[in-house]
């Protein structure tokens, strides 16, 4: 570009001092040095120095089939020079019309309808707006609240965010408390010793059914939950959760939303969770990343015709579902998307995710043999290693607390990044990572695990 150097240290200093990131710390706006991502192939990235790290979090969730596919640039150029943009209020588009097909055709159930956004916080948002809408047009102005849980992520918009239970999300924020209701942690690691999962499960479940009594069935308009809690720590919910907390929507008349922003397309081995893995079709179905394996940004909220049905055709005359964006089914994202679907069709990647997870899983479990791991946790291509570094005393809280940032700064000292949340550090490859690679990511985290933990005196 005229006039700027692109030189590594040039470019960190104008990342430092011009570019505000998600979750900036504020502390440290100007200071933050992070690594510069110059390139990527296949689960690698490499630095400005050209130093080859595993991609551990796929990026953010979302590189389901790797970095520098020909295919994906090709689709992507040829849509642009053939059609860039139109708008969704005025004309139609060919790719938006036929993922959209292509989408309900790999829904479970009846979720025949879509509604495409900029990604995966505007997908949730769009979701609690049809709540809401919907709920008016059935004449029932008060069954507006909206029921998540504790350590839940849906988002950054106003309405995503006010459904999100990270307390870190919230900080410093102002959200709708009145449309949103919190239930407690379903973390199975959180049961009263001598709980099983079945009794753990039914607790929880009860944690939904007192909510809805306690609010009132007219007030509660919806139920949203992700299939596993990603964000939150890689939270798995007990057997049959998601199973009994649908059968309670229903019999309250409440809608059921399953935020599959992270767990859609392949992450667990299916192109949707929701029934596949936990055996529910839900009201609604909010998705994004995997979509496209990040190449470009979009969206989308799958609706059922249950919904649809009672607010569309005859007696809605005048009627307009006034939600949308101006990049809504943006015609070279979807060409993105569709060319992503059928790579990943074409080179069955959704069964090698099944095939290859055991393994995954099987290295991640191994890690618990560290004294400074207290737990470790995981389904599908998604894990969670969750440090112990206090040895109770309390006083080490505080070193505790930087398990995962510490654990981050020595894997990416030995070629892997991952995610650190905390006291914990979370990972999720390219779907398509083989058995070796596997390997080559455990390696690196397990000899990251026993440097800290012989730095802090507990090996």
């Amino acid at each position: 570009m005229t006039g700027l150097s692109n030189s590594a240290a040039v470019i960190r200093e104008y990342d430092n001092k011009h570019y505000m990131h998600p979750w900036e710390a504020m502390w440290d706006a100007d200071g933050a040095d992070r690594t510069i991502s110059a390139r990527a192939e296949g689960i690698y990235i490499y630095d400005q120095d050209g130093k080859k790290l595993i991609d551990g979090p796929g990026g953010m969730w979302c590189t389901q089939i790797g970095y520098g596919r020909q295919e994906i640039a090709d689709a992507i150029a040829e849509q642009v020079m053939q059609l860039s943009y139109h708008s969704p209020w005025n004309t139609a588009s060919e790719p938006s019309a036929l993922l959209a097909k292509k989408l309900t055709e790999l829904a479970p159930g009846d979720l025949n309808t879509v509604f495409f956004t900029t990604g995966g916080s505007t997908a949730v948002d769009t979701a609690l707006r049809f709540v809401h809408f919907y709920n008016n047009r059935l004449g029932r102005p008060d069954k507006k609240i909206v029921i998540s849980r504790e350590k839940a992520y849906h988002g950054s918009t106003y309405l995503a965010a006010s459904v999100t239970g990270k307390e870190r999300s919230k900080s410093w924020f102002d959200v709708d408390n009145d449309l949103t209701h919190l239930l407690p942690d379903v973390n199975p690691n959180l049961r009263p010793d001598g709980m099983d999962l079945e009794a753990w499960c039914d607790m929880k479940v009860t944690d939904l059914e007192n909510a809805i009594k306690a609010l009132g069935p007219d007030n509660v308009g919806a139920f949203i939950a992700e299939p596993i809690l990603a964000s939150g720590g890689v939270i798995i919910p007990p057997p049959g959760y998601h199973k009994k907390c649908l059968e309670v929507c229903r019999a309250h008349d409440v809608l059921y939303i399953s935020d599959e922003v992270v767990t859609g397309f392949g992450r667990l081995g299916h192109w949707f969770a929701s029934e596949d893995v936990y055996g529910i079709v839900p009201d609604m179905i909010t998705c994004a990343k995997g979509l496209t394996s990040g190449y470009l940004p979009l969206g989308a909220c799958l609706i059922s015709d249950r919904i649809l049905e009672p607010i569309t055709g005859e007696g809605q005359e005048g009627v307009m579902f006034s939600n949308g964006y101006t990049y809504s089914g943006h015609p070279v994202s979807c060409a993105a998307a569709l060319k992503n679907i059928e790579i990943m069709e074409r080179e069955n990647i959704l069964q090698h995710v099944r095939d290859v997870s055991p393994y995954f899983l099987e290295r991640l479990n191994a890690l618990r043999a560290s004294p400074i791991v207290a737990d470790t946790r995981g389904v599908g291509l998604v894990g969670c290693v969750e440090g112990r570094l206090t040895a109770g005393d309390e006083s080490r809280l505080a070193l505790d607390q930087k398990f995962g940032s510490r654990i981050d700064e020595k894997c990416e000292e030995l070629g892997l990044i991952v995610r650190p949340l905390l006291n914990m550090c979370v990972f999720s490859p390219p779907l398509i990572i083989t058995r070796a690679q596997i390997d080559d990511m455990f390696d690196i985290l397990a000899k990251a695990i026993d440097i800290l933990a012989k730095e802090t005196g507990e090996a």
